[in-house]
């Protein structure tokens, strides 16, 4: 099995759709109507939910009109989040199959099929034309592309010319290796962490100019510490991001929130133009 066929397996889970729907029918919504902001605790699978995505699209300037790859869009919640709230057309490519039929499904359900459409696609290789976006996303993907460099030269190569690269990834703080397992990966060997320098090395690589940064750290104590708060308190919500995460929920998002509090990982801003 090569990288990135076991971080496809890593976030293949087969009953992920049943559970949201049932999660959504738990707390008295419709499944076949959904408002895409209820899906919001299920469906933002990053440090900070929605609100870390309204920051990467305030950074990124994005507005109506614009088309937008997302690249490892999951099962689609930022793609819908910037769709609904924006009015941009998104296309969302990801490595999981099962990931995009249910980002597509959950899309028809909200109601968002024609702003935003999804793919089974790498980021090392992407299926569209040279300047075809006017702008590209990443929201905690990073952590499970070696080459960095290499997807984000494929980005360059489809966005427009002036075209917004917005990254919001972990990154190493600290040579001190996080525990397993991780929300991106059980072991060591389908995670790729970097840190600032090295992605800033590959972001140049490629043909990008840095125009902005953010370090998220101290908001990302914060969300991980109301995120344990909750589930220590009420046990595990019916919507929530534990449910990508198997039995071991618990353990994913402790280790997690230890690294950052230890100040080993941190999620960071990244804002890039192509030239």
């Amino acid at each position: 099995m090569d990288i990135e066929d076991d971080v496809a397996a890593h976030y293949e889970h087969p009953g992920l759709e049943a559970l949201i729907l049932d999660g959504l029918a738990a707390l008295g919504h419709d499944p076949d109507n959904i408002d895409p902001d209820v899906l919001a605790a299920a469906d933002q699978l990053h440090i900070g939910g929605t609100d870390a995505t309204q920051s990467v699209a305030e950074g990124a300037g994005l507005r109506a009109g614009m088309r937008v790859l997302d690249v490892g869009c999951g099962i689609g919640g930022p793609a819908r989040y910037l769709a609904h709230h924006l009015g941009v057309t998104v296309q969302g490519v990801d490595l999981t199959p099962g990931s995009v039929r249910t980002a597509e499904s959950l899309t028809r359900r909200s109601g968002l099929e024609a702003l935003v459409q999804f793919s089974v696609a790498s980021a090392l290789e992407l299926p569209f034309d040279d300047g075809s976006f006017d702008a590209a996303t990443m929201l905690h993907v990073g952590m499970n592309i070696p080459d960095k460099a290499a997807a984000f030269r494929e980005i360059h190569r489809v966005l427009k010319p002036g075209g917004i690269f917005a990254l919001y990834d972990i990154m190493s703080m600290s040579a001190s290796t996080p525990q397993f397992p991780l929300p991106w990966a059980s072991t060591p060997a389908s995670s790729f962490l970097e840190d600032r320098t090295g992605y800033l090395a590959a972001l140049t690589a490629a043909g990008f100019r840095l125009e902005g940064e953010r370090n998220r750290h101290g908001f990302a104590v914060e969300f991980l510490q109301r995120t344990q708060d909750k589930m220590s308190a009420s046990g595990a919500p019916p919507l929530g991001m534990h449910l990508h995460m198997g039995t071991d929920a618990r353990v994913k998002i402790g280790n997690l929130a230890a690294g950052v509090r230890q100040g080993t990982l941190a999620p960071v801003e990244l804002f890039s133009r192509r030239g």
